[in-house]
Parts: C-alpha cells; sequence; structure tokens
C-alpha cells in the first residue's frame, strides 16, 4: 500500500529533536521501571476504509497510532482530539469509543483509552518530522507482520477491558 504522505528531508534541527527524544524516552523508561508510575493515554485508530492509518515516532522501533498522553484535567476524548492534530495534523473529528485496555507498558502502569475514525478518502497529513517520522496505511493483512506496540496488539486483538 503506497506511503499516505511525501517524506520530507529532515532538518539539523529534526535531527537534534530526534536525539533528543530518544535519549529522554530511554531515561524515562529506566525511571518508569523503578518507580511504576500510573500513566493514561488516549489512541486513535484511523481507518481509510479497511486500511488502518500506523505512525512511526522517532523513538520507539515499533510502529503506533496516533494519540499520547491525558493530561490533568483532560477528556480521553479531548486527549484523542489533541494528540491528532499535535502528531499529524488531523483537524478535529467525530471519535467514536473503541474501549480501554490497561497493561504495564515501558515500565508504566498504563491505562489506554481507544478510539476509532472512519474515512473514505486519505486526508492530507502534516507530520512534525521530530517526533513522528513516517505514516503508512496497513491493510488487515499487513497488520501481522508489523511490529506493533503492545496496546495498539491488544487494541487489533479486542482484548479490551480494565
Amino acid at each position: 500500500m503506497p506511503s499516505p504522505e511525501r517524506v520530507q528531508p529532515a532538518t539539523l534541527v529534526d535531527y537534534v529533536w530526534r536525539v533528543v527524544l530518544r535519549l529522554g524516552f530511554r531515561l524515562a523508561r529506566a525511571w518508569w521501571h523503578l518507580r511504576r508510575p500510573r500513566h493514561e493515554g488516549a489512541l486513535v485508530a484511523i481507518y481509510v476504509g479497511r486500511a488502518l492509518l500506523l505512525v512511526k515516532s522517532s523513538y520507539r522501533a515499533e510502529w503506533n497510532l496516533p494519540g499520547g498522553s491525558v493530561r490533568p484535567g483532560e477528556t480521553p476524548d479531548a486527549a484523542a482530539q489533541r494528540e491528532m492534530e499535535e502528531e499529524i495534523g488531523l483537524p478535529s473529528h467525530p471519535l467514536r469509543p473503541a474501549g480501554s485496555v490497561c497493561g504495564i507498558w515501558d515500565g508504566r502502569r498504563d491505562r489506554v483509552h481507544f478510539f476509532e475514525l472512519h474515512l473514505d478518502c486519505m486526508p492530507e497529513l502534516r507530520l512534525d518530522n521530530r517526533e513522528i517520522v513516517a505514516a503508512r496505511l496497513a491493510s488487515p493483512e499487513e497488520l501481522h507482520g508489523i511490529a506493533l506496540t503492545e496496546p495498539v496488539a491488544a487494541y487489533l486483538r479486542k482484548d479490551l477491558c480494565c
């Protein structure tokens, strides 16, 4: 399946941001393994037809869904909307709640809320080229061969409950 966005060459500033994010994530994971903090996140499964939009961050080996942390006082839906705009430049859309999953990932006791968005055609994406460095559409058949984050794998297995 073709890439949904054009690859932009990284600038020196982009490379510096990527290094900072990669090192910061490694340090944070080490801290989380020691402290086991609670964390709440929100991810959005964006379907274009039957294909699922995946994003690649600069600091993880696995592909993920657009999303991130729920801030204090923020609802999971609001966090999902904010993260979609920040990570891929997709403005607010009505999202359908799709369940939650709990687990210990990256050393944190995590609760991840999932939302779904179904689109007829691929929207124009704006990746920051620092945190999010790639995006792709994956057919249901392709998903089995792609390295995914543990919460995304749980979502796809429909291991939703907590």
